[in-house]
């Protein structure tokens, strides 16, 4: 039985300034019926050297538009890798770099994710993960390389001096443990 050889030119992988970090945009086949678009590909991601594991995937329904969830991390020995994907309205993504050992340790970086684009982000273990909504009715779906491990599970704080992250300025819809998360010190890095 034949099988088709992934082409590796049906996402693009765009780095972020965060160190293993990507921001992937899959190659849109349209027609007169609609499109078709590849949103993972074990070969293409094991050709540049990222996790490819697959545990568990999730999906996150936020009615209003100012929901605000994370910043969410798993810690060792069972730090996830995430593949996060807007699928519909959309979301300014955040990472935060929390390996004490990465040239980019504390620095953060954000994207809006949208359904429209099908834009991803891969954020490998070791970084903390948050989103906040721009519209109402916006879903998000995860592929997570773990599995969840709810005494490892751990957060820093959405508006941490030690981050200075610029979020949208609507008003925010949040858990009270995502807003009280203590501030981040070298201490707590994963």
């Amino acid at each position: 039985m034949l099988r088709d050889t992934p082409n590796l030119e049906d996402m693009t992988f765009t780095e972020t300034p965060l160190s293993g970090a990507f921001v992937i945009r899959p190659k849109q086949l349209a027609d007169d019926r609609g499109s078709f678009a590849r949103t993972w590909c074990r070969s293409e991601f094991e050709a540049r050297g990222l996790e490819t594991k697959i545990a568990q995937c999730s999906t996150s329904l936020n009615r209003k538009k100012g929901t605000l969830r994370g910043l969410h991390y798993q810690a060792r020995p069972f730090g996830e890798t995430k593949l996060v994907r807007c699928t519909r309205g959309s979301i300014y993504d955040v990472i935060v770099d929390l390996r004490p050992t990465s040239p980019t340790f504390m620095r953060h970086f954000g994207v809006v994710l949208t359904a429209d684009e099908r834009t991803m982000i891969h954020v490998p273990a070791g970084l903390a993960h948050g989103f906040q909504t721009l519209e109402n009715h916006t879903e998000v779906f995860y592929q997570i390389s773990e599995f969840y491990s709810p005494g490892f599970a751990r957060g820093v704080r959405w508006n941490d001096p030690a981050f200075g992250i610029q979020w949208p300025a609507d008003e925010r819809i949040m858990s009270d443990q995502d807003r009280n998360y203590p501030d981040f010190h070298p201490g707590m890095a994963i």
